[in-house]
């Protein structure tokens, strides 16, 4: 569902610019709003959401499709974590569908989808497993890289039920905005893939801005 914010721009206390390939890294306290802004349009940020008090508690896919009985996520979707607590909500969509089923590009899944030589190209869970070896204070390990959402990625589900990568539905300055129910480590990859047609084959910037 489509709902603008009514937060300003000059009034979030954090703002920065990530470069696609490259991670960010940061907790938000309950209560602050984070906004993602997807700065030349259809680009995917690869994100995973950590209990930051206990690391073991992270982003649920399964709970939180089950608990809303909707595969997509937008405004008024509660993510889940995997003991069925509340997480984060959606406030704020104008791009109106976030995919949390398509997981995230690795050099296995290169190889996979594309070719044995694309496998050595950067993908996603090399970011992650950077930020990771960067940030030993969070206490995450490789075990740690569960579940993801892609926001402003589109992943239709066929009628077979398999899944598509197709030409992104996001668009310049598009963004989503969530507020957290707890403490939470936001963890995303701004996704590198050249690949797919999902950021038509040329990654870009994101945003991200955070409100108290």
């Amino acid at each position: 569902m489509i709902k603008e914010s009514l937060l300003n721009e000059e009034d979030a206390k954090f703002s920065q610019s990530v470069d696609a390939g490259d991670y960010f890294f940061h907790c938000i306290k309950a209560g602050e709003t984070i906004r993602l802004v997807d700065l030349k349009g259809n680009q995917a940020a690869d994100t995973l959401f950590y209990n930051a008090n206990d690391v073991s508690e992270r982003y649920s896919a399964m709970d939180t499709v089950r608990e809303q009985s909707a595969l997509y996520l937008t405004t008024h979707s509660v993510l889940k974590t995997n003991l069925n607590r509340d997480m984060l909500e959606i406030v704020a969509d104008t791009c109106g569908r976030h995919d949390t089923v398509g997981g995230a590009c690795a050099t296995e899944s290169n190889t996979v989808r594309y070719d044995l030589e694309k496998r050595c190209m950067h993908a996603c869970r090399d970011s992650w497993m950077l930020a990771i070896q960067e940030n030993e204070q969070y206490g995450l390990s490789k075990a740690d890289i569960t579940h993801n959402i892609n926001f402003f990625m589109n992943v239709p589900v066929t009628k077979e039920g398999t899944l598509t990568f197709e030409d992104g539905i996001s668009a310049p300055g598009k963004y989503v905005e969530l507020t957290a129910k707890m403490d939470t480590l936001v963890l995303i990859s701004n996704c590198p893939q050249l690949n797919n047609p999902c950021n038509g084959y040329d990654p870009t910037p994101i945003q991200v801005l955070v409100w108290s």
